[in-house]
């Protein structure tokens, strides 16, 4: 028997996928005068498997060839890919402050909302068991 919505359990997995945006976001800030940091990225899974099949006709769990993208993911279903490609800076970091800012306020704004329509479904809940009340 499910005691929650579709709705509630899909908040959940979107927290979940804020909270790790935002300890990456936070390692990257973190790191931003590290030698050679490659700063790092949180994609939906299926944002990588997606652009994966357009560029591929096989898709393959093994590492075997330099040019596969290199992720793990995690038990919530995003990808943290690093980007080894860029570098602003002579120390080979590439971590750019004004963008990990950036990501990190509009993480920032979408977990409210998450946490506001969760707190809402909640409050409806509570609501039903007091009998409407």
């Amino acid at each position: 028997m499910k005691i929650f919505s579709d709705t509630i359990t899909i908040l959940d997995q979107a927290l979940d996928y804020s909270t790790t945006k935002q300890k990456v976001i936070s390692q990257n800030i973190a790191n931003v005068d590290t030698p050679n940091y490659k700063a790092q990225e949180v994609l939906p899974f299926k944002t990588v498997l997606k652009n994966e099949l357009k560029n591929t006709k096989h898709l393959s769990a093994q590492i075997t060839n330099n040019k596969h993208i290199p992720f793990s993911p995690s038990e919530n279903g995003t990808v943290t890919i690093v980007k080894n490609n860029i570098q602003y800076n002579e120390s080979g970091n590439s971590v750019d402050v004004d963008q990990e800012m950036t990501k990190l306020a509009e993480n920032q704004i979408y977990y409210n909302a998450l946490i506001d329509r969760i707190s809402g479904k909640f409050q409806t809940l509570q609501s039903v068991i007091k009998g409407g009340k």
